[in-house]
């Protein structure tokens, strides 16, 4: 098959970029070429006619840098071996079309790998699959859900019971959550967490459609669920309810 490679990134680039940004300007290139298919030997073959204008010092350091950045893309799943060539032919992955439809590419990658991690058992599945999907506003949505749905359960509290009023009264100073260890000003203020959460980042969404144009957002909000979850494990194994 015949291969045709872009021109590979200049030698200020290559020496001046971080290597994720430099990485991404290599996925812009590659996806601007018409093969289809690329090699790391032969992008640095290309540089290495390209930066041989430049009679530059650190011509070594360019290239090392290209490398890095093309290895970058391998390692994130940008790039991948294609199956029906050998190992050294890549090809722009499903998730790397989506990094260069985003209109912040890198965003989308540092969002996404905010959530590899190992997340509650209560939402890892359906939470990070959703994310993956670009559903952002769903996975934050789910996330929060899980919260109050565990609230609910260990106050023993009844289905119409949701929201910041649930958590009031689960956490206030004679609810069932409450910690009778705590100071009292500490427990206002975890019962203030858990109703700040829900009010802002699970109503919203319960009401209207709320959009998270930005996936780093989203990517924290899920996290900060998790967090509760994890406290909420917590006050399981306080209540003997683990």
């Amino acid at each position: 098959m015949q291969i045709t490679y872009t021109p590979p990134a200049s030698v200020e680039e290559a020496l001046n970029l971080p290597v994720d940004r430099l990485a991404l300007v290599l996925l812009k290139r590659f996806a601007a070429s018409t093969g289809g298919l690329f090699q790391r030997n032969g992008m640095i073959q290309g540089a290495k006619q390209a930066y041989a204008a430049n009679r530059v010092s650190d011509y070594a350091e360019a290239l090392r840098a290209l490398g890095e950045a093309f290895d970058w893309l391998r390692t994130h799943g940008l790039l991948a071996a294609d199956p029906e060539q050998n190992s050294a032919h890549c090809y722009i992955t499903r998730r790397g079309r989506a990094v260069l439809e985003a209109s912040d590419g890198l965003a989308l990658v540092r969002a996404e790998q905010r959530l590899n991690v190992d997340l509650h058992p209560r939402i890892a599945a359906t939470v990070r699959t959703q994310f993956l999907l670009g559903e952002y506003e769903l996975a934050a949505f789910a996330t929060l859900r899980e919260v109050e749905i565990r609230v609910r359960e260990l106050a023993g509290a009844s289905d119409s019971d949701i929201g910041v009023k649930l958590m009031r009264q689960a956490f206030g100073s004679q609810g069932p959550l409450a910690d009778p260890a705590l100071d009292p000003g500490e427990r206002d203020a975890l019962g203030t967490l858990f109703a700040g959460a829900i009010g802002v980042f699970k109503n919203p969404s319960s009401h209207r459609q709320v959009e998270y144009g930005d996936p780093t957002v989203a990517s924290e909000v899920v996290p900060f669920g998790d967090l509760l979850l994890r406290m909420l494990d917590r006050t399981a194994v306080r209540l003997g309810r683990a």
